[in-house]
């Protein structure tokens, strides 16, 4: 559904992203994993056409992403790591906001304003403005925000940063329900247990590049033997083999 190749993007003479290519299937939750600075938002950005790679190619479903005016992008929706809402605005009001500007108008927009309102359990909130919510209930808005078009791919930049477990499990469960109606999901974390829990496919960068792209349970291979005998390898993580790859230097 969702196809990256050969992504590179400078900025100066600083490399941010370097030949990066992933690829995200429907009824699938891709992982994007990497310290600070390894690349990760600068793809989310380029995947999602806010930002135009210097060379290589994002598609939907076979469809190129183009410039500001592609009706492809259209099948994408984007949850930032920044809430974005009008504080404001009542959440119903957020969700129609949003859904105009994709297009929607009339009973089509109330309707799917409702429907995103209800799946990520904020419908007895609709008249109320999100300067009154938690913090996990507007990361659950700022979720509807994104799905109130019906995209095909939803791209989501740490969305559980700062939330209680309560509403962690939440959203976890919200994309579940995504993952099984056929959506495509690439979820960016730094929470090992996150994409322990969530992915089929974890794609680790760092420095600009792919370290390592493929099911969670092979990249366990990756480590070295003296980690992968039979005693070992069944308290090996996810956390370990991203530990291996990225080293542990701390990063800004």
């Amino acid at each position: 559904m969702l196809q990256a190749r050969d992504l590179w993007k400078s900025y100066g003479k600083k490399a941010a992203v370097s030949g990066v290519s992933l690829d995200v299937n429907a009824g699938e939750i891709v992982g994007l994993l990497g310290p600070n600075g390894a690349g990760k938002s600068t793809t989310v950005a380029m995947l999602c056409g806010l930002t135009i790679p210097d060379t290589g190619t994002v598609t939907v479903g076979g469809v190129p992403v183009g410039d500001d005016g592609s009706l492809v992008k259209r099948r994408i929706g984007l949850v930032p790591q920044d809430i974005s809402l009008y504080e404001d605005y009542a959440a119903i009001a957020n969700l129609e906001l949003f859904g105009a500007l994709y297009g929607l108008e009339g009973a089509a927009l109330k309707d799917r304003a409702r429907a995103a309102l209800e799946l990520v359990g904020l419908s007895d909130r609709a008249r109320d403005k999100p300067q009154s919510f938690s913090g996990g209930m507007k990361r659950r808005l700022n979720i509807a925000c994104a799905l109130v078009h019906d995209p095909d791919v939803l791209l989501l930049d740490e969305p559980t940063a700062g939330v209680d477990p309560q509403s962690r499990n939440a959203i976890f469960e919200n994309l579940e329900l995504l993952r099984s109606r056929g959506k495509a999901l690439l979820y960016t974390t730094h929470y090992m247990e996150e994409a322990e829990r969530l992915c089929d496919r974890v794609v680790i960068m760092d420095h600009g590049v792919v370290a390592a792209s493929d099911r969670k349970e092979a990249l366990l291979d990756l480590l070295p033997p003296e980690k992968r005998t039979k005693t070992v390898v069944r308290d090996a993580s996810l956390e370990d083999v991203f530990l291996h790859l990225t080293g542990r230097q701390l990063r800004d």
